[in-house]
């Protein structure tokens, strides 16, 4: 069964899961999630585990002048999710450098082990006019202590 409240979980071992319910609207005229939907649900899941590390966007933003833009993703389909389906996006921030967050995403039906897709993203950070900036030093701590001293 799909948890809302699982949104506010702890980041077991670095790993923050996020719940999503495939609906019509996500589908092809199969009943297949159509493949850029999966890009949308990543990036809720990325969203929500930066709020659970406690950075809000529009905070960092209005603070310290840095938005977050995916700079590559690679997307490997594996096997399908499919209408009512539950899904869960388990999200893994694995590192940075200067301007670059390095990230790991994999879709899963809910209770189900093997990845139906995987992401492997580099987010690269920015300010107002679109220039690389480095991370921010609270983000890169938060990430730090969610990752066990990445």
């Amino acid at each position: 069964m799909l948890d809302p409240s699982a949104a506010d979980g702890p980041l077991a071992g670095g790993e923050f899961r996020f719940p999503v319910r495939v609906y019509y609207e996500d589908t092809d005229a199969g009943g297949i999630v159509y493949h850029a939907n999966y890009l949308r649900f990543a990036e809720r899941a990325r969203t929500e585990t930066l709020r659970r590390l406690g950075i809000e966007q529009a905070r960092l933003r209005a603070e310290h002048d840095v938005v977050f833009v995916v700079r590559r993703c690679t997307i490997d389909f594996r096997a399908p999710a499919r209408l009512d389906d539950a899904l869960e996006v388990r999200t893994r921030m694995t590192g940075w450098r200067g301007a670059a967050i390095e990230a790991e995403q994999t879709v899963h039906r809910q209770g189900e082990e093997g990845a139906l897709v995987s992401l492997d993203l580099t987010i690269a950070c920015v300010n107002g006019q679109g220039r690389p900036v480095r991370v921010p030093s609270p983000v890169r701590e938060a990430f730090g202590r969610a990752a066990g001293g990445v």
